[in-house]
């Protein structure tokens, strides 16, 4: 079957333009020929030398001039062309009919151009088309023609009776039955889409450290600034970037919308708070209208409606993705409009410290499965996201592998950009129903929502799955690199401080309501907006710390002995005292804070210590009139988050040394196997009514030493109803339960 195809040149830039070796002008008034929507009376046929047959409408076919034409490659076997003017009438059922079935109407005549072969030197018929035979006529207006190679050089073809987008997707080309060619611009802020309809432009979105911006390019940040997402007249909407649970990853933190006019700042932070300069809003799913801009929030997120002059522009912000919508006309810059723009002219650095710009590293997660994780990305190109038919998912892919390939698949981030895709399908009415079943993305809706967090958090999934406030890298590498919970101690006049960031806390599964010190009414001080929790204690209001001091001179007994239980010593939880002439010396627990979060296999808890004059731990010591050596203490090492009536804390060993970490010098064991050193009487093993022990001894020191005294305790957990519990032998273990991760607890005195 005959297939019309048009074909419109710029004769400039096909290649083997030469000299023409036979040129004709044919007259066809008397059968004009409507092409491109023009009406031709002339044709100007050339074959040039390298056999380009060329039948044009505006003039002879001439390299550098644009032209309307018609181009056969002969391959050289062309050698003239004539003419013939049929004026005989072509109705419904002729050869031009049957061939092209769109064709519709009659045509009282047609022209026929005839091509002679040089290498058989005779006439072909214009109806037994061949391999070298170009046909052209015209049925009713018409145009139509048959060639078996058309050199396509520049610019499309289009088929008649079709509707297509142009090269740049700017405009819908229309090429009728009658071979006329419109043209239809789209709209701004629309595009061509391949089904050759003016759409919407796809939305921009930034999720993560992406930015796919309104034509579906995709860029990443890789360092904490605030860049410009869209500039236009009487708007600029930023966007801040910062890190979560690792350094080298940034995520979209918050978005800011600047109104010039007024003058002012609309910020969208996490947990949808949206702040009026400094103002925090208070917003539900009824639309507020501050300077032009209509704000709402429900479970989804914060909507923005902005209304400017000549375009409204909307933008969703849930947290963790924003997505942004045009409707109007407007120059627009910034990484919406090019997302390859460069960042440096993007930045926007009223918002961006003067170290944004820095790429930090951070250690590789063995643990992440980038094969699994890019299968699971690709369900993008699965049914039911299939059904999107207006935005690529392309790009959601990459930012999708980009982003899971290096980043823990936490915080629900494996679906996170899963459902960037779909809710951009939603906004163009393009619905994906079941994805969620089908990637088991469960829904999203208000997960952080009003969970407000301070600059060094953000909102994720706490060791219980609940959104809470948790630390971002950075900020938590200087207490993670050294297994604290808090800032070292501050010392004042008779005063102590100790700081819990309660994101710490929040990570190792502390619940920071229930911690007190030694006094049960003395408890922390959580500061609403830093979310820093806050122990002090003072000589007035010592709050049950054990704090102590005195002198004692007295003459060692037994000079052959390894240690000694002479001298004083000032015992605080926080703070080191300077030794005074007296002789007086310092007791501290290892680590200040007196609580150190432990993991046991599967099972979590808070292990904390406390000193006491009795074996029932009742009575906290007062040392205000100082404790000689050789009196007896009570360390009560309870547990929270244990079960007393199941599991036991069992202390293993304890030893002293003279130095640090066990470093070298004399070693004086207290307990050993679970049991008392039996050649030291003072020291007793009990086990308190809270799953927890009691160790008690008496004070003492190394003979010769100054460095101070090192005791290190190690202890497990044990399943209480065990007959093996705290037995040392292998073949006795119980398989029941087997503590993989013991506690190790520090003091230290000098």
């Amino acid at each position: 079957m005959l297939r019309l195809l048009l074909y419109l040149s710029a004769l400039s830039q096909l290649t083997g333009a030469t000299a023409p070796l036979y040129s004709s002008q044919i007259n066809i008034s008397s059968c004009p020929i409507p092409y491109f929507g023009k009406l031709y009376q002339t044709l100007y046929v050339n074959i040039s030398t390298n056999g380009t047959l060329a039948i044009c409408f505006n003039n002879y076919f001439s390299e550098g001039n644009e032209n309307d034409c018609l181009l056969l490659d002969s391959q050289g076997y062309l050698q003239n062309v004539s003419s013939k003017i049929n004026t005989s009438t072509a109705n419904s059922g002729s050869q031009f009919h049957v061939a092209l079935g769109q064709l519709a109407g009659s045509s009282p005549c047609s022209v026929t151009l005839m091509m002679q072969d040089n290498a058989t030197s005779t006439q072909v018929s214009p109806v037994q088309i061949t391999n070298r035979t170009l046909c052209f006529l015209t049925v009713s207006g018409l145009c139509v023609f048959r060639v078996s190679t058309i050199a396509v050089i520049y610019r499309l073809v289009y088929e008649t009776d079709t509707v297509a987008c142009d090269s740049e997707h700017s405009s819908v080309v229309t090429c009728n039955a009658t071979a006329a060619l419109s043209v239809s611009p789209c709209g701004s802020f629309t595009r061509c889409h391949g089904n050759g309809q003016c759409v919407l432009k796809p939305t921009c979105t930034v999720t993560g450290p992406a930015v796919i911006d309104f034509n579906g390019n995709v860029t990443f940040i890789q360092n904490r600034c605030a860049y410009t997402l869209m500039s236009l007249p009487g708007l600029k909407l930023l966007a801040t970037f910062q890190e979560r649970r690792r350094k080298d990853i940034s995520f979209l933190d918050s978005v800011i919308l600047r109104l010039d006019g007024p003058s002012v700042d609309i910020k969208l932070g996490q947990g949808g708070k949206v702040q009026l300069d400094n103002t925090t809003l208070s917003l539900n799913s009824s639309s507020q209208t501050k300077h032009n801009v209509e704000l709402s929030k429900d479970q989804n997120g914060v909507t923005a409606k902005v209304l400017l002059s000549n375009l409204t522009a909307f933008i969703i912000f849930d947290g963790t993705t924003a997505q942004i919508r045009m409707n109007g006309s407007a120059s627009l810059q910034g990484l919406c409009a090019n997302s390859s723009s460069s960042l440096s002219e993007v930045k926007f650095t009223e918002f961006s410290s003067a170290s944004c710009e820095t790429e930090h590293n951070d250690t590789v997660d063995s643990r992440i499965n980038c094969t699994m994780m890019t299968e699971h990305c690709n369900l993008l190109k699965e049914a039911p996201f299939t059904s999107c038919n207006h935005i690529d998912p392309e790009p959601y892919i990459t930012a999708c592998n980009n982003t899971l390939c290096r980043y823990p698949a936490v915080d629900s981030l494996q679906c996170q950009f899963l459902e960037a895709y779909a809710r951009a399908c939603g906004l163009l009415n393009d619905t994906q129903d079941g994805w969620r079943s089908k990637t088991r993305c469960s829904p999203s809706q208000g997960f952080c929502q009003d969970t407000y967090c301070s600059d060094h958090e953000f909102c994720g999934e706490d060791i219980t799955g609940r959104s809470n406030c948790l630390c971002r890298a950075d900020f938590a590498a200087k207490y993670k690199s050294t297994g604290d919970l808090g800032d070292p101690t501050v010392c004042g006049n008779n005063t102590a401080t100790v700081s819990l960031p309660g994101c710490l806390l929040t990570e190792r599964g502390i619940n920071h309501s229930v911690l007190h010190l030694n006094n049960d009414s003395c408890r922390g001080y959580m500061d609403e907006k830093t979310h820093i929790m806050t122990f002090s204690f003072n000589s007035s209001n010592p709050c049950g710390t054990v704090t102590y001091k005195n002198t004692i001179k007295t003459t060692d007994s037994n000079s052959s002995a390894l240690i000694s239980r002479q001298s004083t010593i000032n015992l605080d939880f926080s703070c080191f005292y300077s030794q005074p002439d007296d002789k007086q010396i310092t007791f501290k627990i290892k680590g200040s804070t007196g609580l150190r979060q432990v993991v046991s296999g599967t099972w979590n808890y808070s292990l904390s210590m406390g000193m006491f004059s009795d074996a029932e731990c009742t009575k906290p010591i007062n040392f205000t009139n100082g404790v000689t050596m050789g009196q007896t203490i009570y360390i009560n090492l309870d547990t929270d988050g244990l079960d007393g009536n199941v599991i036991n804390l069992v202390i293993e060993s304890c030893s002293a040394t003279s130095k640090a970490n066990d470093n070298g010098g004399p070693k004086y064991d207290l307990i050993k196997n679970g049991c008392g050193n039996p050649n030291d009487k003072s020291v007793k093993v009990l086990k308190n009514k809270k799953g927890g022990s009691i160790i008690a001894f008496e004070i003492f020191k190394f003979k010769g030493s100054n460095s101070g005294v090192f005791l290190n305790c190690k202890m497990k957990l044990c399943v209480k109803n065990n007959p093996s519990c705290g037995r040392k032998r292998r073949s006795l273990r119980p398989l029941t339960f087997d503590d993989e991760n013991p506690a190790i607890v520090t003091l230290a005195w000098t």
